[in-house]
This record gives structure tokens, sequence and C-alpha cells, in this order.
């Protein structure tokens, strides 16, 4: 089977779509250039469409690497048939590849093996035929050597009668498709554990049992982190008698002594064999299930989370509020440049109050601040209260901003590299701040597993969440666009087509030169050959640029087009943008080519209307009910604004003000059926909730969305 049948035969997309596809992800496209710039290739397909082409041409790549390995073992072993070959070639997934290559496996050291080597396979094989009338007189024959008893002549045959029956694929087939319907997982506690303090979390797992197929992902992942941990014992079960049913009516053709011991083997290969090996597989497939849907929903809240509003380029004074080592203030100017820092104590133990107030006001006024960004860890909801009570000579907008992995990154080496004057309390300020004026160009420097917005993230597999992370992170900043002037090393090297060391070639280029006039420049930086300014010239932007559309999503090859556009109208280039009218009349057939279609000439149209539009809404005041300040200030019944703070497949959970989120589960964010909960809420909305139950002991809140 061929790459391309192979990934037609995982998706219903057009052939000449995916065909197209596979061959600009060969000549090294990047998914947002090729999703946005190579649509009439592509037959419009977008990044979703495209990243799962990506992800079943892998699956082919490996199920192909390792038939080749499969078939070589063959070879040496000189056991490769035609028929073998073409059997394993028609193969389409990697189990049934095991299960072909499962008698050919050089085995350890077997109770099988050993039983061969005592002169037993011809016993085996005169008892599968279920012929012989009288089994211990054949049997007796083989009595030598190791081999002291007829007992121990069956015993070893039938061992080798269950390797038999553990080997043969339609068996395996058969147990393992039961296993997917109607496999039980159920666990007990170890009781030795169950009064243990870090058990308690898991409690309700201590005698559990549900259906494997139905089981839901973060409950799959919490009863695997407890069996981890040695709070629990798991296991996999299905009905046996069935199991052993189908096997038998497979291989018993008598009713004799031969099939007495045939069906002995049958029930060793079942127990010690079939299903300790294939209940872990059921096991692993659910898991793999568990990890795809937690990734996923990681990656959705990642992606709101990266896409959160920016304020903009306003001059900032970001605060990190503590009570003992005081609140750590800086002001930044309206590129995020670091201008002054201080540190204020206005809480308890020192609580000055009037120096702080003071040192604020003052701060404000003298760097002409337009906004307050105030993290939202210990101490936020006092520092919040009093900027409140600060009479700004100015209108200074309060924000309340997520700290989460601030510490990671003050912590950092491109913290160090940034700030090497300042200790990591400055850093982290610096960070809320930036925050604040542009989440993406800042969270884009902190590890996106330490921001804090996924379900199980240490329990998934690491490389398959960090591969979906950095698609996400891709996705977000080329979306965006880069200002090339003003950009991080880490924001750059998250441009299509750029990486880390193009990345800091562009930022070692610009200190040394200067901005970049025009995009044309870009070509200058050492090491940036063509290949690369295809991929990325149309996400960098370049302000006030001589050419208008080096500050738009219209790529530099086809800035032609827009001339001609502009010449057959009697008009310029930057009479065109924004207008509206103008770009009304043009008639879009006129400019088709092979190369450049109507997909592609809608898109320059709708970026000439608004150049380098952000995709992002603005950012939003809000502020908490100021009477709520502990979990013991909340009712039931009680109706208060809240931020959605983390999102998973059973509901979502939700800021309120103080230390302990509240969780809306599923079945409280609406009166019908909640298929996914990304239709109904998204990172850090501003929504009013209803308090449903509040349990003080165990510190959890039930809310409900209300509407």
């Amino acid at each position: 089977m061929t790459q391309l049948k192979y990934i037609l035969s995982k998706i219903q997309l057009p052939e000449q779509s995916v065909k197209n596809t596979i061959a600009l992800l060969n000549e090294d496209c990047t998914i947002p250039f090729i999703s946005r710039y190579r649509k009439e290739r592509t037959g419009n397909l977008d990044e979703v469409q495209i990243e799962r082409i990506v992800k079943f041409r892998d699956e082919f790549e490996i199920l192909e690497k390792r038939k080749k390995t499969v078939l070589k073992a063959l070879e040496e072993q000189a056991v490769l048939t035609a028929e073998l070959e073409h059997k394993i070639g028609l193969i389409q997934d990697l189990s049934t590849l095991e299960d072909v290559y499962l008698p050919f496996k050089k085995s350890r050291k077997t109770k099988a093996e050993k039983a061969r080597q005592n002169g037993l396979e011809a016993l085996a094989k005169i008892i599968m035929s279920q012929n012989a009338k009288d089994i211990d007189t054949v049997a007796y024959k083989y009595v030598k050597g190791d081999v002291a008893s007829i007992e121990d002549a069956l015993e070893g045959a039938r061992h080798i009668i269950a390797e038999w029956v553990n080997e043969r694929s339609d068996i395996r087939h058969n147990i393992r498709r039961q296993l997917e319907r109607h496999a039980m997982i159920s666990t007990k506690v170890v009781k030795s554990k169950a009064m243990d303090e870090h058990a308690q979390k898991f409690r309700d797992y201590f005698d559990w049992e549900e259906a494997l197929s139905r089981i839901p992902s973060h409950r799959l992942l919490a009863i695997l982190r407890a069996e981890k941990e040695g709070f629990i014992r798991l296991k996999i079960e299905i009905d046996h008698d069935r199991a052993l049913d189908n096997i038998e009516r497979k291989i018993l053709k008598s009713n004799n002594e031969c099939s007495k011991q045939i069906e002995i083997a049958i029930k060793d290969a079942y127990k010690r064999l079939l299903l300790p090996s294939l209940s872990n597989e059921a096991l692993q497939i659910a898991k793999d299930k568990a990890d795809e849907s937690a990734i996923n929903v990681f990656a959705k809240n990642l992606r709101q989370l990266l896409l959160g509003s920016p304020l903009g380029e306003k001059r900032v004074l970001a605060i990190d509020p503590g009570f003992r080592t005081g609140c750590k203030v800086v002001c930044l100017d309206a590129q995020g440049q670091l201008k002054y820092n201080e540190t204020i104590y206005p809480h308890p133990p020192k609580s000055d109050v009037t120096g702080a107030i003071k040192k604020i006001s003052s701060l404000a006024d003298a760097y002409k601040i337009e906004a307050i960004a105030i993290g939202n860890g210990t101490a936020s909801r006092e520092t919040e209260a009093l900027i409140r009570k600060v009479h700004f000579k100015n209108d200074v907008q309060v924000f309340v901003v997520s700290e989460a992995g601030a510490s990671i990154y003050s912590a950092s080496k491109i913290a160090r590299e940034e700030f090497p004057n300042y200790d990591v309390t400055v850093r982290g300020s610096v960070s809320i701040g930036r925050r604040l004026q542009d989440p993406l160009a800042e969270l884009v420097k902190i590890d996106a597993k330490s921001i804090g917005v996924g379900q199980y993230q240490h329990d998934v597999d690491q490389s398959k969440l960090q591969k979906q992370l950095d698609v996400v992170v891709e996705n977000c900043v080329n979306a965006v666009g880069v200002n090339i002037n003003t950009a991080s090393k880490s924001l750059l090297s998250y441009v299509s087509g750029i990486g880390p060391k193009l990345a800091e070639n562009i930022f070692n280029y610009r200190n040394e030169h200067g901005v970049f006039q025009s995009r044309t420049d870009i070509k200058k930086v050492p090491r940036l050959g063509g290949k690369a300014f295809e991929q990325g010239a149309a996400f960098l932007r370049i302000k006030d640029a001589k050419n208008p559309l080096d500050d738009s999503a219209v790529h530099p090859e086809r800035y032609v087009v827009v001339s001609k556009m502009a010449k057959d109208l009697g008009k310029s280039v930057q009479e065109l943008i924004g207008n509206s009218a103008l770009l009304n009349r043009i008639d879009l057939k006129q400019y088709c080519t092979d190369a450049v279609g109507l997909f592609t000439l809608e898109d320059i149209v709708k970026e000439l209307e608004k150049p380098g539009l952000d995709v992002r809404e603005q950012a939003k005041v809000f502020t908490f009910n100021q009477n709520i300040k502990t979990i013991n200030d909340l009712r039931e019944g009680q109706l208060l604004p809240g931020i959605v703070n983390n999102i998973t497949n059973f509901g979502c959970f939700v800021d309120v003000g103080i230390k302990e989120s509240g969780l809306i589960h599923v079945s409280n964010l609406s009166d019908g059926f909640v298929k996914d909960v990304n239709e109904h809420v998204s990172l850090h909305q501003q929504i009013i909730v209803k308090v449903l139950e509040v349990d003080v002991p165990r510190k959890r809140i039930q809310l409900k969305l209300h509407k």
C-alpha cells in the first residue's frame, strides 16, 4: 500500500488535495504557510485537515519502518516466502503486523522452547492431530533425559500447543475484538494504603468498575496515576468462558484424550499468554486514546490562552503581589521595556498603606501609566483593593492577570538574557505586565506545559504532548503575525520557516544594523535563504514601511498582483488599502492564473480592507465581587462574576476571586446535552456563575453557568 492510499483510507479528503499537500510537506513547507498561501494546490484545506494528513503520514512511515525490520529479520531466519512477504505488504496496522511476526520472533527461554529442546514437539503435533487413541502410551515413548514421566511429556507438549494457540492471528484478533467491545476495568484499594493522606484524592477508585470502552479520559488517567503511586490495583477482564469457548471452537475437532490435553493447553495459553498480553495492549490503546483526548483539551486551552485579548502598546505598571516580602512594582513603556522597579509593603506585617498609595500615584504620573496589571496569586485581591483607593490624575485601567508560569519564566535562561542585572522577582513582575500588553508574545517564552491549562498533563505521552503544543504555538504566532522589529527571539523562532537559529540571527542582525526597513531587508540576515524567506516573510510585519504591504499578510510573491490591481484602477497601492469601495470594483477573475486562483485573490482583498488586523479581541476590564474574599464568604444561590481559568472534558474551572477555583460540571453548563465544553465557554472568558454547593472542608465549590 502506498503512502497516499494509506492516508486516503483514514480521512475523507479529495485525493488531489492530499497528494499536493504531501508534495508541499516534502518540500519542507510549514503547515501555516501551506494553509494560508497554497490554497489552490490543497483545495483550500485548513490547518486542522493538514495536521491530520501529517499525522497519518507519520503513522504510515512508522508502519513501513517496522515492516522493513520484520522482513529483514524473516529473511535472516530464511523463513521469508513470497506469500508471507505479500501478506505483510497488505497489513495496515502495527498490531496485525506483530501478530504475523510473533511465531518467528526469537523467543527467550520459554517453557515451550525448553519442551522443544527435550524433543517433545513431535508429541505436540500428534496431540494436535486429535487422532491418537491411547495418548499415555504415545507419550511414554518420549520419557527420557529431563522428561522423567508421562505427565512431564504431556505437560511439555501442552506448553508447545499453548504457544501455537497464542501465535494464531485469528485467535488473537478474536480476543482483541472481545476486549475492545466488552472489557471491564476494575480497581481495588491496596489495604495498607487505604488511610494514606495522599490516597484520599483517589478514594472514588478504591472499589470501581466500568466498561473500558466508555471510561472518560480524565477518569482513566486518574486511575492509572493512582495505580502508579501504589494506592490501587487494577484489572482488565472479559467473559473468560466466552473467550475460551471461541478458542475451543476453532481448535477442537474431536472428543477424546487428545482433545482433553488440548483443552488444558488452551486454558493455559489463555491465562498465561493471551489474556495478559492482549489486556495490556487494550489498556495501552485506551491510554493512548485518553492521552489524545487530554492533549486535545490542553491544545484547545493553550490556543485560547495564547490568543487572549491584548491591551496593545500601552504604558503599564505591573505588580507581583505579596504579603511579607512586599509587592514588586515595575513600570514598562508601550513596547514592554523596563523603565523602573521598586518594592512596596502595603500589607501585613509592615502595612504601609499610605506609603504604597503615594508611591503608586507618583509612579503612574511620572511614567504616564495607562493601565495597571496585578498578578492573580497571593495577596492579589488585597492589592487590587489598594489600587482602587489610589486617585490617579489620568484614566488608568486596572486588570488582574494570570501569573501561571511567570515564576518559570523569571528563573529561565531567556529571562536571564533579557534582564541579567535583575533578580527573579523583578523579571516575574515584568512578565505579568507584558502579558497584559501582549499575552502571545510573552507566553511563547514559557514551556507550554508550565502554563497550567492542562488536564493530567504529566500522565500523558510527553513527546506527543510537546509535539502538539508546538504546533498550537506555531499556528497562533503565525495567525497573529510578528513585528520583526520588536519581537523577541522566542517569538521569532515560531514564525513559519524560521526556527531558533535563524531567530537568533534576525535578533542579532537587528541589534547590529538597526530596524528592518522592508521585507526585502530580511534577506540580508545571515543563513536566511530563499526557502526561509518564502515560508516566513508574509508572517513578519514591518510597521511604517515604505511599501504598505510589508505590514500586511499579503505574501511578497503576490505584490505584483496587488500593484496590477491598483494600476488598472488608476490608483496607488496605498490608495487601495482600507478603501472598500475601490476594492469591491475589482473583478478578481481577471487576475486568475495557474498559480493564483480565487482563494488567494479573495484573501488578498480581505487583507487589503484591514491590513495587519489582529484576530484577537481587545482586553476588557474585569472586577470580582469585592465582598468575596475567602471560601467562607460563599453561599448557595449567589451570583458572582468569574473568569474561566481551565477547561477539561468534564467541565471548566472558574476563578471567582478567591484561592480556590470553582467547578462548573459539564451537566451545569447548559440545560441540554453538552458535547464539547469549548462550545459553551472559552479560556479567560468573563462569565456570571451561580453557586450550587460549597464544601469548605474539602475546599470544593460547585457552580452553574448563569445565562
